[in-house]
């Protein structure tokens, strides 16, 4: 992020990552209520314990790291990379399922105010409209956030105080009915294990801040920390407890994907119901911008450590990693056609996926406080806290998978694909290598078959340039001499040649003559001269008797074109070449 951008302000950082939390409230109620039954709002009270032993932790993490990556940055500064890039892909499915589910949900709601609105269709545009957000800026988009929180806040407050007034007009009776019912499970522990566990899922979000800390300003994160503790702590107990208290238990069961609209309608009239639904389907659909914005910081941060690809990281004019939003707006849109908005398997990627990051960012707060003790940090968790707060988690995550137990196939048949993307990135040097091994292997035997052929072949070619040329000369000028070479060169393949000068008794080559084939052999040094001096006529005979003594065929002599005083006839020469 460049120094002179933007920053968020408290509440728009607030409105970003709580738009996805505070959604929660819209169906964790009613979740509670079927697994814990009258002891619902005990369940939720006891996640936001959970939840404030989760604000130290982040904040002691995010604070002494205060990147982008939340786990994944966490982990990353404290363990392998390996490590990180599994909270990383944890993360990324977690905030794929919230996309999803969330855009579909919303014109679920849309659909009740809208009759003819088509789902599938409506998802994909509200989808694209986000995307479209996340890639003008965060800036803009957080003021759509901070309008959509504010709407959402304001209408939990209206709800609350209708269903209040209810309660003074009608009293508690309703309350005591269901206080009365059979517990669920047979045993107040078992409901609350199960309610605890399946009202986790209300607490999703909570990890978004951390990966767009850098576009907050400074001090801002604790504070939206704490924020989103409030209206969780608050609002989903709070539900639940006024739900129990006008609803009877069986109703709830029957309503329970549009609790809050019916409890609306039922407190304070239709109007009261067209509002929850509106809201309901805004807040939701702020918790798709929110997962956009998360998403971006960060593949951001892992495209920058090359767990992604740098492509990536091309921006926009406006600094948005347009290439981010896209791909993730085309992956979300898969999943949907996939799924045909039949998304209930997701949701067991969704609390699967974000619970097991909420546990990695546990332990790489315990990483944090062992090796890195060191490192400066505006607070921190205690141990017994840290511990108690981790193993609450894996708690939640196994009373998950007992409740449904098919989610945790779900889950592998889309975590397992995605960790092999990001196993293949971090390990692609290595594949590289094997690839290139396997290739040598199945390429090894035509090697050898090549290898032979070239060695066949160069042996071939220096036995052709191996055969020895003879020229017979008469005391030549260089530049006679230099079209021999040059014949020679153009004409045969060899890298040996004999200039025989034949001279009568007593007499030697002349120094210039010599001189001249220094020349000549600086010249072609491709070519070996060796000039030889015989005290010899120039016969037929001397050239047989040279050709058998140096094993050099006759027609591989050469002499330049003989005058008219030559005392022998050319055919009687045995085949020797004229080249001059």
């Amino acid at each position: 992020m460049s120094a002179n951008k933007k920053k968020l302000s408290q509440l728009a950082a607030t409105a970003i990552s709580g738009n996805d939390i505070s959604s929660s409230c819209l169906y964790v109620s009613a979740l509670a209520i079927v697994y814990s039954g009258q002891y619902a709002w005990i369940a939720l009270l006891i996640v936001g314990a959970v939840l404030f032993l989760f604000r130290k932790i982040y904040g002691e993490v995010v604070g002494a790291l205060p990147m982008n990556g939340g786990a994944y940055n966490a982990l990353l500064n404290t363990t392998s990379k390996s490590m990180a890039s599994l909270a990383a892909t944890l993360t990324l499915l977690s905030y794929m399922a919230t996309a999803v589910i969330s855009a579909n949900e919303a014109m679920h709601y849309a659909h009740i105010l809208f009759d003819n609105l088509p789902i599938i269709l409506s998802t994909i545009i509200l989808l694209a409209l986000f995307m479209g957000l996340a890639i003008i800026g965060i800036g803009e988009s957080s003021k759509v956030a901070i309008f959509i929180f504010i709407f959402h806040i304001v209408s939990l407050i209206i709800l609350s105080l209708f269903t209040c007034i209810y309660l003074f007009n009608n009293g508690f009776d309703v309350f005591t009915t269901n206080s009365n019912l059979p517990v669920k499970g047979g045993s107040v522990s078992i409901a609350l294990f199960f309610g605890f566990s399946a009202a986790m899922l209300g607490i999703s979000g909570f990890e978004s801040s951390a990966n767009f800390i850098e576009e907050q300003k400074k001090g801002v994160f604790p504070k939206t920390l704490r924020n989103m503790w409030i209206v969780v702590t608050v609002f989903n107990p709070l539900m639940a407890f006024l739900a129990l208290s006008v609803i009877p238990i069986p109703e709830i069961n029957q309503n329970q994907e549009a609790l809050l609209s019916y409890m609306g309608n039922l407190s304070g009239g239709s109007w009261l119901s067209v509002l929850i639904s509106i809201d309901a389907a805004l807040v939701l659909s702020g918790a798709v911008l929110t997962s956009f914005i998360g998403v971006n910081g960060l593949v951001e941060r892992m495209s920058l450590d090359r767990v992604l690809p740098p492509f990536l990281l091309k921006k926009n004019k406006r600094g948005s990693s347009y290439r981010i939003s896209i791909g993730f707006f085309l992956l979300c849109i898969s999943i949907l056609l996939i799924t045909n908005g039949e998304l209930s398997a997701l949701a067991g990627v969704y609390t699967i996926a974000f619970l097991s990051v909420m546990v990695l960012f546990g332990i790489g707060n315990i990483l944090l406080k062992v090796k890195r003790e060191k490192l400066a940090r505006p607070e921190k968790s205690s141990w017994p806290l840290l511990i108690i707060a981790i193993i609450a988690i894996v708690v939640a995550i196994i009373g998950n998978i007992i409740l449904n137990p098919p989610y945790l196939l779900v889950f592998f048949d889309y975590f397992i694909p995605s960790i092999l993307v990001v196993g293949i990135m971090l390990n692609r040097t290595l594949i590289l290598k094997v690839f290139l091994q396997i290739i040598k292997y199945v390429l090894s035997p035509f090697d050898n078959f090549l290898k032979k052929t070239n060695d066949e072949v160069l042996r071939q070619i220096d036995k052709i340039n191996s055969q020895e040329f003879v020229y017979f000369t008469r005391d030549e000028n260089i530049e006679t001499l230099n079209n021999v070479m040059l014949y020679i060169r153009k004409n045969e393949n060899t890298k040996k040649l004999k200039i025989v000068a034949t001279l009568e008794d007593g007499k030697k080559a002349s120094s210039r003559l010599k001189s001249d084939l220094k020349v000549l052999d600086r010249e072609y040094p491709k070519i070996k001269i060796d000039f030889i001096e015989l005290e010899d006529s120039f016969s037929p005979n001397l050239i047989k008797k040279l050709s058998k003594k140096w094993n050099i065929p006759v027609n591989f002599m050469f002499m330049a074109s003989p005058g008219n005083d030559f005392q022998f006839k050319v055919e009687e020469l045995g085949g020797v070449r004229l080249i001059i």
